[in-house]
């Protein structure tokens, strides 16, 4: 990486930091008195208002003076609440440390490769990026380490490690009030490894059956089980919106800090479906990927020889904070958060709206709704997940909200890692953040011979790209027809 870090290094021995797997160690100040002045929200199906009812249409915006920085001011004259990332947590194909996650993402490192976890001979799709090894040693005690899903341990491992990059240790954590720390981890498919092995437990016997079969099968045991570790009694669940879990985790958790509920929020989104059942499923909805040969070049968004996306999985958590909780805690910031939309196409349970209407009404939406202009918007983390439909109407999509801006970078984290399914937005969100913070955005990796209907002169190519980044989108759309656009940006220390 050609730029410094500003975050404060990962522990490097989790287990002194984690003492009795709970996180945490260090001081701090106790948490700032609960704002009188709450500030109002948009309908929650539909858009975040991450403000105080201010709109664009009722300012004028000065030469001098971006829109974005009319928005942070506003939010400063009405004391609303500012929510901004002091964490970073990241469980992936290519690494479990979200600082070196972002590392290999800008040096084109690519987690796919054939399937090791089982034997898939006879699938017509047999590559995946899985993760091969991840210790838990430090992070989760080792009976849950042994009984528990997969997305329960990614989940657990990104979220805490997210905490000890904020610098929320155990003596810190001893000062929080807790009843003010809240946890929403999303999930696409939950426990699905559980789900498959009591299905096979059950045709021996019903005795067979573990005790843990319901529990770590549930998809809000991630939430859960790292509430319970850290002792966090404010708002606890999770959300299942597909692909898009992460991202309404992420807007639910930015809401209830706006209202005046919680300091501080664990939001993200885990899965883990590379199983024989996972894969032989959507290869059943003819969703991936059959470039076995190749498996290095099997995800191409945008390229007109995509054939299906890559199986990918993981964690990824952000720790949100208030930002004035954050400023007395001397703490590290990242971005702030500027508001994000939700919609549904109400169309089809797979594909999406021929019009992308669901997808442009989004975008514009978290816009209009953060009283950003369409202008200040100079990168966008696309959901482009390597699938001919998906592909083309996200990116239709973006012309239509945007126009043709010169200035505007797109790239898609998926050509390299795959697709994460319902934590993909959270492993996406942590690689948008880090291009705010390091002024360096990732590679489209296989981006040869892009679409006919696609102008790649928006797209990133083959190698990473410096931008001074003034605020970014990040996308994340499920099936069912579930949209979501967050929109983060730079932090100036005011």
């Amino acid at each position: 990486m050609e730029t410094a870090s500003l975050a404060s290094p990962l522990c490097t021995s989790p287990a002194a930091n984690y003492g009795n797997y709970h996180p945490l160690k260090s001081s701090m100040l106790k948490s700032p008195k609960r704002h009188k002045k709450l500030t109002s929200r948009c309908n929650i199906g539909s858009t975040f208002c991450i403000r105080n009812g201010f709109s664009r249409k009722t300012m004028a915006v000065s030469a001098a003076q971006s829109e974005k920085e009319l928005v942070i001011t506003k939010k400063k004259e009405t004391g609303e609440r500012r929510i901004v990332v002091t964490g970073l947590g990241a469980v992936t194909p290519l690494g479990d440390d979200a600082h070196l996650f972002h590392t290999s993402l800008l040096e084109g490192v690519t987690g796919i490769s054939d399937i090791q976890g089982f034997d898939c001979s006879e699938f017509p799709t047999r590559i995946a990026a899985e993760i091969k090894s991840l210790s838990t040693d430090g992070w989760i005690s080792p009976k849950i380490a042994k009984k528990a899903d997969k997305y329960l341990i990614y989940a657990l491992v990104a979220g805490k490690k997210a905490l000890v990059d904020a610098g929320i240790t155990e003596q810190v954590s001893g000062e929080l009030d807790k009843s003010r720390c809240g946890v929403i981890i999303g999930s696409a498919m939950g426990g699905l490894r559980v789900l498959n092995d009591g299905f096979e437990a059950i045709k021996v016997s019903y005795k067979k059956m573990s005790p843990f079969y319901i529990p770590y099968s549930l998809t809000n045991m991630a939430s859960a089980v790292l509430a319970m570790d850290l002792g966090w009694t404010g708002p606890s669940y999770s959300i299942s919106t597909a692909c898009a879990s992460s991202n309404y985790s992420i807007l639910n958790a930015a809401s209830h800090m706006i209202k005046g509920d919680t300091d501080i929020m664990l939001c993200g989104g885990s899965d883990g479906m590379i199983i024989p059942s996972g894969i032989a499923g959507l290869i059943a909805c003819n969703a991936l990927s059959q470039r076995n040969s190749d498996p290095t070049k099997a995800a191409r968004p945008w390229d007109a020889d995509r054939d299906g996306f890559v199986m990918g999985e993981g964690a990824g958590v952000l720790l949100l904070e208030e930002l004035e909780h954050a400023k007395k805690r001397g703490t590290n910031i990242y971005a702030e958060i500027l508001g994000g939309s939700l919609t549904c196409d109400a169309y089809h349970i797979t594909a999406p709206h021929p019009e992308g209407v669901g997808m442009v009404s989004c975008m514009k939406k978290a816009l209009a709704q953060a009283g950003v202009a369409r202008e200040d918007v100079n990168y966008i983390n696309a959901h482009a997940p390597s699938t001919r439909l998906g592909d083309l109407r996200e990116y239709q999509s973006v012309i239509r909200c945007f126009g043709k801006n010169p200035e505007l970078r797109m790239n898609s984290t998926k050509s390299l890692i795959g697709h994460l399914l319902g934590a993909s937005g959270a492993a996406e969100a942590v690689a948008t953040i880090k291009a705010i913070q390091t002024g360096w955005i990732h590679p489209n990796l296989n981006l040869e011979n892009p679409d006919k209907h696609v102008d790649a002169k928006g797209l990133v190519g083959p190698m990473k790209e410096r931008l001074h980044i003034k605020v970014a989108m990040s996308n994340s759309f499920g099936f069912g027809g579930h949209n979501s656009s967050i929109l983060f940006a730079p932090f100036k220390g005011n």
